[in-house]
């Protein structure tokens, strides 16, 4: 009977821990199908209270590349506010869009901008001796540098602009730092800033976060050099590096006398650019040659490749009409839409010598002997055409934007290029065997037919461009998701002050160790001197008690 009780007892132990076990079974398996909503709950709990982040965005290009982290910024729940001036290229405030726009207002008409811009674009096309070609570029620079810096000046003098940025309580800059006006500001308002940007003139970029840059293999601006250069461009690189202080000194001067105002100190462009809290690079060293970084330098080169996206009616008619030898996309950038008609005309001359329709954005005056292979647009769907299976080349003038375009989609380059940094954009490609470089100005029309044949026949370029891709693409993040994180990194944590060098609180002198090399070097001469002096002595002694020695003996010969 007691045995029996027992067994009833084991029993019904048993089937509770096998019902336990089941509820705890059933309870991790809710638990672990639900694991991805929860996490989505938490995430989203996190963000609910997003901040305020202040925009100060620089016209152009840089613009286009930046807007789409501002609109996911906006999308993460944040309030985004852009300041923008009344007459812009890109930032047009009617356009709808998802975050504020403040427009303040400037001293000149959009006509004036227009003016000044094709004025710039209009010398690249003048044949000039080298001297006359640095100089005019040199001169079209400083034009734009005081367009945007009087920019800069009327925001900053703008009473009502600048009381309602001190009320609104930002908490961080994010701002294109290339002519100084986001980062005056952010200091003035004494908050974190984050710098989005590509390169600055005269190596600012590598003076301001203290990085290395090293003449020997680091190729200066508009130089046309890759990093391994011959003796010849490492002199020229190092005079050019020398002379920076300079030629550059006009372009930031202005921006000093500004900051002093606006804070009464007096502070150097170097110093106000030392506070980004992060520099958000638009670099890929799959692209850009190796160079020394810092720690608040982020990459994310490639930021304006998006996802393809079906192309309209029109331009997939266009497309399928090609036939098996596909379509080249011709295009030379936002702001160049026009060329001179003699150019054109040589360009037109030689797109009709190959089998594959043209794609050109164009929109000045069709040269008169077009060919039937060339559609003029006005507009194109760039980056979703190169993604398209039947472009063979892509013609462009080399600026970041097409660039990476190109790479991404693993389409090689004929390359025009024209003014700023597309000559070392192009001299990089060529370096990697992924696309020609042809001199705009020196080209004919036999030129641009034997590089368009060339890119598209030789399968050489066609497996460079698709390795540069491949490794392009090998990333962890896309660089949004990486820029929103750091922007969003810097606003969770009051900054980054923990990526900042102690080089910053250096001098010159110290910097360069020059006073320990300076104290080394006495206390090695004062050792010498010390030892030396001590020979003469050790000498003069031992000489003087010879002769004490010696002149006794000779008296007593005597």
């Amino acid at each position: 009977m007691d045995l029996h009780i027992k067994d009833c007892v084991r029993c019904f132990q048993t089937r509770t821990l096998q019902l336990s076990s089941i509820k705890m079974a059933l309870l991790f398996q809710f638990f672990y199908q639900h694991t991805g909503l929860f996490l989505l709950l938490t995430s989203s709990l996190i963000f609910v209270e997003g901040g305020k982040i202040l925009v100060i965005p620089q016209d152009g290009s840089h613009w286009l590349s930046m807007r789409p982290v501002v609109e996911k910024l906006q999308q993460n729940g944040h309030e985004v506010v852009v300041v923008v001036p009344s007459t812009s290229l890109h930032m047009k405030p009617k356009e709808p869009q998802n975050y504020t726009v403040k427009v303040y207002p400037i001293p000149y008409a959009e006509e004036h901008l227009g003016v000044v811009l094709n004025s710039f674009i209009n010398a690249h096309f003048v044949e000039q001796s080298v001297l006359n070609i640095i100089i005019t570029m040199y001169q079209s620079i400083l034009e734009i540098s005081r367009l945007f810096f009087t920019n800069c000046k009327s925001l900053l003098h703008n009473k009502d602009m600048m009381q309602y940025l001190r009320e609104s309580k930002f908490d961080v800059v994010f701002t294109d730092p290339v002519l100084m006006c986001g980062p005056i500001i952010a200091k003035y308002l004494s908050v974190p800033s984050i710098y989005f940007l590509r390169g600055m003139p005269c190596g600012m970029d590598f003076e301001a976060t203290q990085c290395p840059n090293p003449p020997s293999y680091v190729p200066r601006l508009f130089l046309n050099n890759s990093d391994s250069m011959t003796f010849a461009q490492r002199v020229k690189n190092m005079l050019v590096h020398m002379l920076e202080f300079i030629y550059c000194k006009p372009l930031f001067a202005p921006f000093e006398e500004l900051a002093y105002e606006i804070m009464q100190k007096k502070v150097t462009a170097t110093e106000i650019l030392s506070h980004g809290s992060v520099w958000l690079m638009r670099y890929d060293f799959v692209f850009d040659f190796p160079r020394p970084v810092m720690p608040n330098m982020v990459f994310i080169g490639g930021i304006n490749c998006d996802q393809k996206k079906k192309l309209s009616q029109e331009f997939e008619a266009i497309v399928n009409a090609s036939g098996e030898h596909g379509i080249i996309v011709f295009s030379l950038g936002s702001m160049v839409s026009e060329i001179p008609m003699k150019k054109a005309k040589e360009i037109a001359e030689a797109l009709g010598s190959v089998p594959q329709t043209v794609l050109w954005r164009y929109t000045g005056e069709a040269p008169p002997n077009l060919p039937k292979n060339v559609k003029l647009v006005k507009w194109l769907p760039q980056n979703d055409l190169l993604a398209h299976p039947k472009t063979r080349a892509f013609i462009t003038h080399g600026g970041s934007h097409g660039v990476y375009e190109g790479i991404c989609n693993a389409v090689p380059m004929v390359l025009m290029p024209l003014f700023g940094d597309q000559m070392d954009n192009a001299k990089r490609v060529e370096s990697r065997g992924a696309g020609v470089t042809l001199n705009i100005l020196e080209m004919t029309s036999k030129d641009i037919s034997a590089a368009l044949k060339a890119v598209i026949n030789d399968k050489k370029y066609k497996e460079n461009i698709k390795r540069l891709s491949d490794l392009h693409l090998d990333r962890p993040i896309h660089p949004l998701d990486l820029a929103v994180h750091w922007v969003e990194f810097v606003m969770r944590h009051k900054g980054a002050p923990h990526l900042r060098p102690a080089a910053h609180d250096l001098n010159w002198i110290q910097y360069h160790s020059l006073d320990v090399i300076a104290f080394l070097l006495a206390v090695v001469l004062l050792s010498l001197f010390i030892s030396v002096k001590c020979c003469l002595f050790c000498c003069r002694r031992c000489c003087f008690k010879k002769g004490r020695t010696r002149k006794p003996t000779k008296s007593k010969s005597h």
